[in-house]
C-alpha cells in the first residue's frame, strides 16, 4: 500500500511538472538574461531620468482622457484581456474556441518574455517604480501593493505585449501596422498608470525582441507558428 501511494505521488509530480513546463517554450536558462543584456536603468542623477520623470509627468495628465482610460484597461493583463487588447488591431477575437491554434501558441510563449526573460535585471535592480517613488496614486491603486515589491526595470507586462504583437505581426501581416501599434500602446500605458519609467518599458521592448528571436530557434515553438499561420489563412477564407 505504501509503495502505491509513493509511486501515485510521483507520477502526480510528473503530471505537474510536465504542465508547468507547458506553460513556457523556453526553459528559464535558454531565454535571454536581462541582466547581461540590458544597461543599468539611469541613475536618479542622469539626464536620462529628467527624461524618464517628464514621461511620467506627461502620463499623469492623460490619466482623465480617452487614453487614459485605455491604460486602465491594459493594466489587466490576464490571459484573455491580453488577447482581447489585440483582437480589434489582429481583425479577429483569439479564443481557444475560434482561433486554438493561434490561442495556444500565445497563451505558451507569452510568460517566456514576461517572467523569464525580465526576471534577472528585476531582482538584480529592484528599481522602484514611479508611483512608490513619488508617493503618488496610480490608475488603479488595486494593484499598487503587489507591484511595489517587485523590480521596475524592466517592465514585464511591455515585454509580453510587445512580444505577442510580433508573432502576431508575423502570423498576420496584412495588419502588421496595427498590430505593432497596439503593442507599443500596451508598454506606454504602463507609464500613464505610472507603474513603470519610460526606461523600463524602452528596456522591454529589448528583451522581447530577443526573447522572440530565441523562440525561432525552439522546435516546439516553430511547429505551432506553422500551425498558427496554417490556421490564420483559413480565417481568411471565412
Amino acid at each position: 500500500m505504501k509503495k502505491a501511494i509513493i509511486s501515485t505521488l510521483m507520477l502526480l509530480s510528473l503530471s505537474v511538472g510536465v504542465q508547468a513546463a507547458n506553460d513556457h517554450y523556453l526553459t528559464y536558462e535558454q531565454t535571454p538574461d536581462s541582466l547581461k543584456l540590458l544597461p543599468p536603468p539611469p541613475s536618479y542623477t542622469s539626464i536620462d531620468f529628467l527624461r524618464d520623470k517628464a514621461w511620467y509627468d506627461e502620463g499623469k495628465s492623460l490619466r482623465n482622457t480617452e487614453r487614459g482610460k485605455q491604460a486602465h484597461a491594459d493594466a489587466d493583463v490576464t490571459k484573455d484581456s491580453l488577447l482581447n487588447n489585440f483582437a480589434e488591431a489582429f481583425g479577429s477575437q483569439i479564443t481557444k474556441e475560434k482561433t486554438p491554434q493561434i490561442f495556444t501558441l500565445i497563451t505558451t510563449m507569452k510568460e517566456d518574455a514576461g517572467e523569464y526573460a525580465t526576471r534577472s535585471a528585476k531582482k538584480h535592480y529592484n528599481r522602484i517604480r514611479p508611483f512608490a517613488f513619488f508617493n503618488e496614486p496610480t490608475c488603479r491603486p488595486e494593484d499598487e501593493k503587489m507591484l511595489s515589491t517587485n523590480g521596475s526595470y524592466p517592465s514585464g507586462h511591455t515585454a509580453i505585449g510587445w512580444s505577442v504583437a510580433l508573432i502576431l505581426a508575423e502570423i498576420n501581416p496584412a495588419r502588421q501596422n496595427e498590430i505593432l501599434k497596439r503593442g507599443y500602446e500596451l508598454g506606454q500605458s504602463r507609464v500613464i498608470c505610472g507603474y513603470h519609467w519610460q526606461s523600463d518599458v524602452d528596456a522591454a521592448r529589448v528583451v522581447a525582441s530577443s526573447v522572440v528571436a530565441t523562440l525561432h530557434t525552439n522546435p516546439d515553438f516553430v511547429s505551432q507558428l506553422a500551425k498558427a499561420k496554417q490556421e490564420m489563412k483559413t480565417l481568411k477564407k471565412q
